[in-house]
Order: structure tokens, then sequence, then C-alpha cells
């Protein structure tokens, strides 16, 4: 079915993670939260399992009307993509989440088709696979944020073994297999020896986290608190050796980093702007009560040291600056805008348009009209030339797919 309009409002879709905070994006999107449930991110995007909502549009929800109006793509976008290739989410992490690691994309439609074959259903939890689609990332910081992000080069690593005795044993791992070794040998060792090997030492820092001399920027800090949450009778939780192979980041506001397949990560605290490709393959390693396959794990992760790369706006307009990464899927770029100034883009795609705080109005060449407040949402097709106009100072978030 042809719609005519080209520039529409857009509803997202919550997901409650047990690891989401309670207020943050509750007042962010104005949606009442008396029970104090957990809000972990929110969806805006055509991903089948959770598709975003077009107001007054036939089909409503994105995805099915992306699939029945695929012009809305863009000639070069339909061509390459055939679908929506970006998700943009928002997330508010409470608690620490699961280390984990995202397939390729030819390793994604190989095991999706597997898992399909084999008879799993999408909604089991044991499944790994939820598409057939690679998962490259980038987020950008709301707040002040700490996240775990690919291996320490083999100096920091061997620093990180010397400064705890019960490591010591990794050492000899590392020399014989480098990161392979060492990190398969601790995903699948005998949880009475993880347990032994850890006790001690947790034995030191939980106490001094309780008494709040463990700094933020000390990996002790996050093993502690990984300790306290998910460690269960008889079961510490394997996931604390990760806290100390993979580099510690403190992303500071507006602050960016990309994550490609392969490199295992993990976010610990703040909140933040994501996008990524249209997926939600993930394969996870520890910190978290959710299914874990080591032997999936293994195959997927890039086995070589990683020197984070801080990422930050690149000015392309007056008011609008992009954050630049190597994805073809999709691009964010964020608007500052003080009140009466204005802004026109041309969408060569469909693009999705999130108001983190202020109030804007987007006005299409045809005359279609958007009022967009704190939280609010819009979508714009490709070909929409649209004027926008700041009421009251606005940062305003645009998700696009690079045309280069």
């Amino acid at each position: 079915m042809i719609n005519k309009n080209s520039l529409f409002k857009l509803t997202g879709k919550v997901q409650h993670y047990q690891w989401g905070g309670s207020s943050f994006l509750p007042d962010l999107l104005n949606i009442p939260n008396i029970e104090g449930n957990p809000f972990a991110e929110y969806w805006l995007g055509a991903h089948d399992n959770h598709p975003a909502a077009i107001e007054g549009a036939e089909p409503r929800f994105l995805n099915e009307y992306v699939h029945e109006n695929t012009y809305v793509l863009g000639q070069k976008t339909a061509a390459q993509f055939g679908r929506l290739p970006y998700l943009l989410k928002v997330l508010d992490v409470k608690d620490m989440l699961s280390i984990q690691v995202h397939p390729g994309k030819a390793s994604a439609v190989m095991e999706f088709d597997k898992e399909n074959k084999a008879g799993i259903s999408i909604a089991d939890a044991k499944r790994n696979y939820k598409d057939d689609n690679h998962k490259p990332e980038l987020m950008l910081a709301l707040s002040d944020f700490w996240l775990l992000h690919g291996f320490k080069t083999p100096e920091k690593l061997t620093e990180t073994i010397n400064a705890v005795p019960a490591f010591n044993f990794m050492l000899q791992l590392f020399e014989e297999g480098g990161y392979k070794k060492l990190y398969g040998t601790l995903m699948e060792m005998d949880q009475q020896k993880v347990n032994d090997i850890l006790a001690p030492l947790l034995k030191i820092i939980i106490p001094r986290y309780h008494a709040n001399e463990l700094q933020k920027s000390d990996a002790n800090f996050w093993a502690a608190r990984a300790a306290l949450t998910f460690d269960r009778k008889g079961i510490t939780d394997r996931g604390i050796f990760s806290v100390y192979l993979l580099n510690l980041v403190n992303l500071k506001l507006q602050e960016a980093i990309f994550q490609d397949a392969g490199v295992l990560h993990a976010y610990l605290e703040g909140q933040n702007m994501e996008i990524m490709a249209n997926s939600d393959n993930v394969l996870r390693g520890g910190l978290t009560p959710k299914h874990i396959d080591v032997k999936e794990l293994m195959k997927h992760i890039n086995f070589t040291a990683t020197i984070p790369h801080i990422i930050k706006g690149t000015n392309v307009s007056g008011v609008e600056e992009v954050y630049l990464s190597p994805a073809r899927d999709f691009q964010l770029s964020k608007f500052s805008l003080d009140v009466g100034q204005s802004s026109g883009i041309i969408s060569d795609s469909t693009e999705i348009f999130f108001l983190l705080n202020g109030l804007i109005e987007m006005t299409e060449s045809n005359n279609e009209h958007v009022a967009l407040a704190k939280g609010e949402a819009a979508v714009a097709f490709a070909g929409s030339s649209i004027n926008i106009l700041c009421k009251e100072s606005a940062v305003l978030f645009r998700a696009a797919v690079p045309q280069q």
C-alpha cells in the first residue's frame, strides 16, 4: 500500500530487562512507573521482534511498512540491504550487562539457518541467533559511562596478571597460546576451580567495595560489584575474569565508541544512545542469568588486543555533528539547537529522529508537519526535504544510512 506522506511520528518499544534503571527512561519518555519496574532499552527501528509503530500510517508497524513500501528506503539502501539496516536505541544501564560478543554477517546467516532447521523456537531462552544479521554497534554516552571493551594489550594484560597472585597461572597460558588459549581455558574451567581461584580475591575486594574504598577506575570495583550481583550459592560467576582481561573504558558525556563483530565487551553503568545493525544476536560469556554457550561464544571472538578509540563528533554544519564509524549499516548524528534556530535536511533513506530534550517542529516540503517534545521520535522516508525549527533549546539525534 503506497502512502503519500513521508514524515510521521514514531513510537518505539520499551524493553524491561532486569539490568535497567527505574527512572531515566520513564522520565525521558513520560511513562509512569509507579511500580518501579526496570526500563532498560527503548527500541526505535524495524526489527521484526520489536518494531516501532508509525502514527497515522498503514501498515502501522515500521517493519511491515518498509516491507510493503520498499521505495521509502531509497534506491541504494533498498538494493544493498532490502530492509531498514539499522536499529536505534536508548539505554539505561543500572546493573552490569553480560560479557558478550556479536557474530559477523556470514556467520549470523549460517547459524540462524542452522537453528531454524533444528526447530529451535525464536522464543527459546537457549536459542543463540535471533536473526540472520551481524551487529556492529556505536554507542554515545548520555552520562558518565563505564564499559569493558576488547582485550588489553599484552603489556597491560601481563601487568594485570602480575598484580593478582591468584592469576599467576594465566601467564603461562597466555605465553603458550595467546588470548584464545587463556580465555578458552577460563571459560571451560571446572566451576569449583573458578570458585577456588576467585575466592581469595573477592574476600579482599568485597569488604573494600562496601567501605567505598574502591574507585570506578579500578577493575576491583567492578569485580566486587559483579560478584555481589551475579554470584549464586556455590557458583562464582566466571565473567569476573573478563573484568580484568578487558579494557576498562570511561566515556564522558557525548563521547562515543564503536564495537565491531568479534569484540568482547560489556556495559557497566550509565545511559547512552546506541545505534547498530538491525539485529538482536548476542553470544554471552558471563555476568548474566541468561543462556551462555561457550562453544558458540568462542567461535566469534576476535582474539587480538584492542586499543580503545574514543570517537568525538565531527561537525558537518553549524548545528549537526556526525559520529563516524566504519559501519555501512548506520550513521548517527546529533543536532544541538537554540531557540529560533533551524536546519534543513534531505533524507536519502529512511531516517529516524529522537529528541533527547527541548521542543522542535519538523516540516516537510509538502507541508507535512510533526512537533516533537522530549522523548518523542519521528521517521522520515527517502526523498524527504525537511526543515527543523527549534522552539525550545534541543538536542536531536538522527539515525541514517551512509550514502558514500
